[in-house]
């Protein structure tokens, strides 16, 4: 069986490469909703609509476990996906998020006023505040939705002078109240990491899912044997789309590097 990673676009790549470089051996399975990019204007049922495709989809392909990489998805779907439909329909099926391992990676670093970006649903519903105070409620959360960062980079369409204006926009707050750390509260922020690094400077720690994330699930694998041997390990990958252009394809080429093999094809689905 397969490890699904599941994202409205193309953003979960980021954590994709980083599970395939310290987790080589696992077979992993990719699905990129890139046909309803961004997922982060939509309403709450319709982003719930989507991720049950998706789902239903990532299981028939014989997935034991499935990562949803996107924040919106672990925002608005998860909590419904995991305590209504997967006892109903996959009693024996895992879906993890994006969410809660970057509040515990703030509490663990004992963080006293940390920012969080992200698309607008995932920021309106306050999921990263909910579960950082959950976990230590002392810890001052700033949040802010920056819903013009993901089509420009799914668009590759951006110039530095472009970007710099909307990071300007967006995280000069951030610099105002002198945050100790910024969550890249979706997957597609990581691919601009280091320009956010550079407006925001040294004293600000970014924390980035894709090597939380990466942890976290081999920690889960460990504590859950009866899961972890049911995962085949034969270093196998499946890359599945639902829009397929030329710069869908160009993502892939640049984002997962070595990872993405000669052989390896990208294969359009309809959910």
């Amino acid at each position: 069986m397969k490890i699904g990673v599941f994202d409205s676009g193309l953003g979960g790549l980021s954590i994709l490469r980083q599970m395939i470089e310290t987790m080589p051996e696992y077979n992993f399975i990719y699905l990129g909703d890139n046909a309803h990019v961004p997922y982060g204007g939509r309403s709450p049922e319709l982003i719930y609509q989507f991720t049950k495709k998706a789902v239903n989809y990532l299981f028939s392909q014989d997935c034991a476990l499935i990562i949803t990489a996107c924040n919106t998805v672990t925002a608005i779907a998860l909590r419904k996906i995991q305590d209504n439909y997967l006892p109903k329909h996959y009693p024996d099926r895992k879906i993890l998020g994006v969410i809660l391992p970057a509040a515990e990676t703030i509490c663990e670093n004992n963080y006293k006023k940390v920012g969080v970006i992200g698309t607008k649903a995932t920021i309106h519903s306050h999921e990263f505040e909910k579960k950082i105070k959950h976990l230590e409620e002392k810890v001052e959360v700033i949040e802010k939705a920056c819903p013009l960062l993901v089509p420009v980079i799914e668009e590759e369409i951006y110039n530095q002078e472009v970007l710099d204006l909307l990071l300007e926009q967006y995280l000069t707050d951030f610099k105002k109240e002198k945050v100790e750390a910024l969550i890249l509260g979706c997957t597609h922020y990581g691919l601009i990491k280091k320009e956010i690094a550079a407006f925001l400077g040294d004293g600000v720690n970014l924390i980035d899912e894709a090597e939380i994330c990466t942890n976290k699930l081999k920690k889960y694998l460990k504590k859950h044997p009866e899961i972890d041997k049911k995962l085949g390990k034969r270093s196998e990958r499946n890359y599945l789309v639902t829009d397929l252009t030329a710069t869908y394809q160009n993502f892939f080429d640049t984002f997962l590097g070595e990872c993405f093999k000669k052989e390896d094809k990208l294969k359009l689905v309809k959910l």
